[in-house]
């Protein structure tokens, strides 16, 4: 619950309004309200019902699929705020879209997560606060405070609640080498060793498993990393792993982007569960009890209240 609270409003767009609801409850203040639509040639819609001026304004929305569309919601809602003068707009972005794209890996290739970052400040963000962007240096791309929360703690508290921590039979794998520092993040809040997967991607969404290195064998493994899309990288781990003597695998994820033959492929795995976090809404026909979704909720909404208060957030980030 947060004090003064007609200072401090929250919005969502289309993307994720179930979750800017439930931050809003847990702060003890309404959605703002407003209306987001189309117009009849595609174009983005905004009205506000409501006042925002000299207000805190924090604006729930992900970017992700229809990525341009929700990337676009948040742009103009961060400009109807500024026009209405608000007294500060955060721009609340629980998976930040194009960050994939955050260097140049060849020639000619664009860097959309920078590309972004200067579309959000330019479009009049005083500050952005996500979760886990897929490389720390976009926090860089912005000329405003970035306030990068973790979620590998939410998704350690569930294994460590089933169980898991201190068990001599459980490795923690990083299904490449970009994420092993996650990963052992990760497996010291479990107390559990790692293991890391050794893949070639030859293009995009396209991956072959090479090598593993560390002992997985007659072990239960848990494959974590920041996303997932197609599935295709963390499929293939885990019948690599599988394959090469693992007892059963565990996969979770910060952002279950889960596009194309994901759904699919992740039915179709010999992945025992997979533990999602909720910063993307997932279509709820497809969920079945292969699933776990957490709550990324209450910390989002500790670190508005402690933006709004003007205290510091950096106990979240550990």
């Amino acid at each position: 619950m947060i004090s003064h609270g007609k200072n401090i409003k929250i919005f969502t767009g289309n993307a994720n309004p179930s979750l800017a609801k439930e931050i809003a409850d847990i702060l003890g203040v309404a959605v703002g309200n407003s209306k987001v639509g189309k117009f009849s040639d595609g174009e983005i819609s905004v009205t506000t019902n409501e006042t925002v001026r000299g207000t805190d304004v924090f604006l729930v929305q992900p970017t992700h699929a229809p990525v341009n569309d929700h990337l676009m919601e948040l742009l103009i809602m961060i400009d109807a705020f500024k026009r209405a003068s608000a007294g500060r707009i955060t721009a609340v972005i629980p998976y930040y879209g194009y960050a994939r794209q955050d260097r140049k890996a060849k020639a000619r290739d664009p860097i959309t997560a920078k590309l972004v970052a200067d579309l959000i400040t330019t479009a009049g963000a005083d500050r952005v606060l996500t979760m886990d962007l897929h490389a720390a240096q976009i926090q860089g791309y912005f000329n405003v405070p970035v306030d990068n929360l973790i979620g590998a703690p939410i998704l350690a508290k569930y294994f460590i609640e089933e169980g898991f921590k201190d068990r001599d039979d459980v490795v923690v794998v990083s299904p490449d080498l970009g994420s092993v520092t996650r990963a052992r993040d990760f497996a010291d809040r479990l107390n559990a060793p790692i293991a890391i997967i050794d893949k070639r991607r030859p293009r995009a969404n396209v991956c072959e498993i090479m090598n593993i290195i560390g002992d997985i064998k007659d072990k239960t493994v848990i494959l974590i990393d920041d996303m997932i899309d197609t599935a295709g990288t963390i499929t293939n781990g885990a019948n690599a792993l599988v394959a090469r003597g693992a007892k059963e695998v565990y996969a979770c994820c910060s952002h279950g982007v889960l596009s194309g033959p994901a759904f699919e492929r992740i039915e179709e795995s010999v992945i025992k569960k997979l533990i999602v976090l909720n910063t993307i809404g997932l279509p709820k026909d497809k969920i079945s009890e292969k699933y776990e979704i957490l709550s990324v909720a209450p910390i989002f909404a500790e670190a508005i209240k402690r933006i709004y208060e003007d205290v510091s957030i950096s106990k979240l980030f550990v």
